[in-house]
């Protein structure tokens, strides 16, 4: 499912079209009544009168309501594109069903070098010391390193092509029916897979249901205190809404030339999940402040009563 346009859904559209349109069909996930059953259901003049959909500058962009399904935007949602390192999103996800917390992985020199040869964020890993699962994958999420990534994968696949097959079948398991991943990092080699902001978007709503990994990706700062059997490490999350942006709960970035600044992000407002992807940002920085200003504009729609 290849698609390519721009859709943005806003309530002017909406009262216009009386139908949802999106590049896709709204996730199976949301359990609650559609924007477009709300409409059609003679409730149009309600949406009057309401802002419009602050802009979006990146190529690709996703805002949608976990709990009544409703899309409160679509912008090229459906076109496959790589999405960098929010790939490690399903890596930290398939690791979660492999290993166990505490289970101890030794760092290989391999694993530095894949970091080191990429060009990679990494998490100052070493040859020879040995950190926990636990750990590790807050190396994955916070500061986005291909080290732990790498590690990870070698283990638990074993090696990184029956891990990536692991990821590929889960992502099938989950319908993302428009996600191929070529690696457990997103970067351009041997290949950077695809995916789509709504597929993420889906990916996202799944992953924020494990504890685990909602704890470790709405986490600014891990810290992990020098022993016997490795160095002292501190890992800051790349993800600047934490912190900054009321609700949020991550949830990961990423950023390769081909790319380009890729946020998952999401944030729970007034009973509500808010999910967003922003792929093919120009702007490091400005991805943040679009989601910042999505998630503000989606947090004051108030959907018509039934």
């Amino acid at each position: 499912m290849h698609h390519g346009g721009i859709r943005l859904i806003t309530r002017a559209a909406l009262v216009a079209t009386a139908t949802l349109v999106t590049a896709s069909p709204t996730p199976a996930l949301a359990t609650g009544p559609s924007i477009s059953a709300l409409i059609t259901g003679g409730t149009a003049p309600a949406w009057q009168g309401r802002a419009s959909v602050p802009s979006v500058p990146g190529r690709a962009a996703y805002l949608y309501d976990t709990g009544t399904g409703a899309v409160h935007l679509s912008k090229q949602a459906g076109k496959r594109m790589p999405v960098a390192s929010l790939t490690k999103v399903m890596t930290a996800y398939v690791v979660l069903r492999e290993a166990r917390l505490d289970d101890t992985v030794t760092i290989q020199a391999a694993d530095v070098r894949h970091a080191a040869s990429n060009g990679a964020t990494h998490a100052s890993l070493r040859a020879g010391e040995r950190l926990t699962v636990r750990d590790l994958l807050y190396a994955v999420m916070l500061p986005s390193a291909a080290d732990a990534s790498h590690a990870l994968a070698r283990v638990y696949g074993p090696g990184n092509a029956r891990f990536v097959a692991k990821m590929n079948a889960t992502a099938r398991s989950m319908g993302l029916v428009d996600t191929t991943y070529a690696s457990a990092d997103g970067l351009p080699r041997p290949a950077p897979g695809h995916s789509t902001a709504l597929d993420q978007a889906k990916l996202a709503d799944i992953a924020l249901r494990d504890p685990v990994l909602r704890t470790i990706a709405s986490s600014r700062r891990h810290v992990v205190a020098k022993s016997k059997v490795h160095r002292a490490h501190s890992w800051t999350n790349s993800n600047k809404l934490l912190g900054k942006t009321p609700g949020v709960l991550g949830l990961k970035t990423g950023y390769t030339s081909a790319a380009g600044y890729c946020l998952s992000f999401a944030a729970d407002r007034d009973g509500h999940r808010l999910i967003g992807v922003i792929l093919g940002e120009s702007s490091a920085d400005r991805r943040f402040q679009t989601a910042t200003r999505l998630l503000d504009w989606a947090s004051e729609q108030t959907l018509p009563e039934l």
